[in-house]
């Protein structure tokens, strides 16, 4: 609380509509120094519409706020700012072509007669990579980091701003362990510090070790508020859904017992891993799990032909299908849904159909000619096929990031593959649209195509394979059955 007891900020019947539909519905909010109060709830609760009220984005349709007693309306995000409210989006805000220091102080660069003071500069932006763990130089262009680093960047420039109040939209996402715990440790220094901070993620033990109050929102609504953030998980999620949930996790099929897909003796030219091995048979969902930099992402980019291999070989039912492009992986009916799924995985502004529709045109001509109405009708047939909702004619952001991610499948699946990759499947996903997803990736493995999920997710690739490798720092350090796979047997071997 603040000197005299009054929250930070108070939200009173914040209403948000955009034309005719309202998405906001009423919502009391405080906030008070000191404390980290998690907002939760699926996609399209409302969580992002009531953080971008707060920090200026977006003005309320109607109800008011006041900061330390006074009255609050931030015209835009650098008054949000001015008053000592900062928000690190989920979407990585960086400017690629600028350095890190640049980044952290881009739009309040230190000048001095006129000039940017970039020493000065670059040792603030140091001070604060250093609080994070992150060991780079603050004078290197932002092109080329990891998204897990490029996510510590957008950290560092909210820890800079010395705000009173920080709203953190999944922080973590890119994150692993060890990250993930040095930034705990600098919220707790903000808490005792009497920062204030809004806490969205949708990794629920987080929640629970992070938190001092739980809000929940669902469809617009504040439908539930726990005064401790000592919750148990079934609790928020049923609260989150408004259901009750039987299990986080489907059945698992038992894989069949032929080999489909085998890697053999993989290496990179750049060390990100080198002497890989395994095999994956038909029906089979086969988990990969690792550390932040264990070379996860990197090996299953190779293995579809994004990035090059030094040596190895890649075989499909006995056959070398090593691929020097995307194309080779696609044309042997192996697809994967990256990791970055807005980027890398959907062209955001076109449509579902179109979408669907560049993934599969040789299935869509006839007679050598395309139309519009062949596209719609095709990915219609498909989106229906698998599930997805929505239109054909909605742009890719305009969905859900559980329905983005199905469509991405839905595309792929239509092309009938033989091994499916998927690259953190649920990364900013809702927990109630993560069992959708679940419910997915077992499917295809019912149909006897061989799955590999790669997951930052202990719980995830834990609660979802057949059996487990894990890798460290570009090694394979062991590979588990499903019976032996644990919290502590798999941490044994990221950490070798």
């Amino acid at each position: 609380m603040t000197t005299d007891g009054q929250p930070l900020l108070s939200l009173h019947q914040i209403r948000k509509s955009f034309g005719p539909t309202e998405v906001l519905h009423g919502i009391d909010l405080d906030i008070y120094a000191g404390e980290v109060v998690a907002l939760l709830g699926e996609n399209g609760a409302g969580k992002s519409t009531v953080s971008n009220v707060i920090a200026g984005t977006l003005s309320p349709s109607s109800g008011d706020m006041t900061w330390m007693g006074q009255a609050y309306a931030p015209s835009n995000p650098r008054a949000a700012i001015d008053t000592g409210v900062g928000l690190i989006h989920q979407e990585l805000q960086l400017l690629e072509h600028l350095s890190i220091a640049e980044n952290v102080f881009v739009g309040r660069w230190p000048k001095r007669y006129g000039c940017v003071r970039r020493k000065y500069m670059e040792q603030q932006a140091h001070e604060q990579l250093e609080r994070l763990g992150l060991d780079v130089s603050p004078a290197r262009l932002v092109r080329g980091l990891s998204t897990a680093n490029q996510q510590l960047i957008e950290i560092a420039k909210a820890l800079a701003l010395n705000a009173k109040l920080l709203i953190l939209d999944e922080p973590t996402a890119a994150l692993g362990g060890a990250e993930t715990e040095l930034l705990f440790k600098q919220i707790e220094r903000l808490k005792s510090d009497g920062v204030g901070l809004i806490y969205i993620s949708h990794r629920l033990d987080e929640i629970r070790k992070i938190s001092d109050r739980i809000v929940v929102m669902r469809d617009g609504d504040k439908v539930q508020e726990f005064d401790s953030g000592d919750v148990p998980v079934r609790t928020i999620v049923e609260s989150m859904v408004g259901r009750s949930l039987d299990r986080m996790f489907p059945a698992i099929p038992a894989p069949i017992d032929e080999s489909g897909f085998e890697v053999s003796n993989l290496s990179s030219p750049n060390g990100a891993y080198s002497n890989i091995s395994f095999r994956v048979n038909k029906g089979e969902i086969f988990g990969i799990a690792g550390l932040v930099g264990a070379g996860r992402t990197e090996l299953v980019r190779a293995i579809t032909g994004a990035d090059p291999i030094r040596e190895g070989q890649v075989n499909l039912f006995g056959q070398d299908i090593t691929p020097k492009s995307p194309q080779d992986s696609i044309r042997n009916g192996v697809v994967m849904v990256p990791e970055d799924r807005k980027l890398q995985g959907l062209i955001l502004d076109h449509t579902i159909a179109n979408n669907i529709g560049y993934a599969n045109l040789p299935e869509i001509k006839k007679f050598g000619f395309l139309s519009l109405g062949s596209v719609r009708k095709f990915a219609h047939t498909t989106i229906t096929r698998f599930g997805v909702k929505g239109q054909v004619h909605q742009k890719a952001n305009e969905m859900s990031g559980g329905n983005q991610q199905k469509v991405i499948l839905a595309k792929w699946l239509a092309k009938d593959p033989k091994v499916v990759i998927l690259d953190e499947p649920t990364r900013g996903i809702d927990v109630g649209a993560r069992s959708s997803i679940y419910e997915s990736i077992v499917e295809l493995a019912s149909r006897g195509i061989a799955v590999i999920v790669v997951s930052s997710d202990l719980e995830e690739v834990l609660g979802i394979s057949n059996r487990v490798m894990v890798m460290s720092q570009g090694r394979a350090t062991g590979i588990l059955d499903r019976e032996a796979a644990n919290d502590v047997s798999v941490m044994e071997l990221a950490t070798q």
